[in-house]
């Protein structure tokens, strides 16, 4: 069964939200790795915001099934970008039997867009994971 999300966030909230709450918010939901690669940029790091969303609705889980960080953007050097799923999504992805997810992300001055798609043999309409399962 094919499983998708979909997300679109202003970029200008993603600025607000950083210049608020400063590093705190950015080690809150953002990886290391993304971080560097983001360097405070706002439309980068609107686009992983997006595509963190995007990857929890197609797990099923939404954004109080994993952790942010749980979920990681990737990018080498002229490749694409992909996810790593880590903890309680690698669960969900296990549990859901979804071996792979496929990324695009896209930013205009205003908005930042991503969209995933899978492939799932259980579908993603299983319970959740119980909250204490690590």
């Amino acid at each position: 069964m094919l499983i998708t999300g979909v997300d679109i966030i202003e970029i200008d909230r993603i600025r607000r939200v950083a210049l608020a709450y400063g590093t705190r918010f950015l080690v809150r939901i953002y990886t290391k790795e993304e971080r560097q690669y983001c360097r405070g940029r706002p439309p980068q790091l609107a686009s992983r915001f997006a595509a963190k969303e995007a990857v929890m609705k197609a797990l099923g889980t939404g954004i109080r099934g994993v952790g942010w960080k749980d979920i990681e953007i990737r990018r080498q050097r002229g490749q694409a970008p992909y996810i790593e799923l880590h903890g309680r999504a690698r669960l969900r992805a296990d549990q859901i039997g979804l071996d792979h997810l496929a990324l695009s992300l896209s930013h205009s001055r205003d908005f930042a867009v991503a969209s995933v798609i899978g492939e799932s043999k259980n579908g993603n309409l299983l319970p959740r994971l119980s909250r204490t399962k690590k």
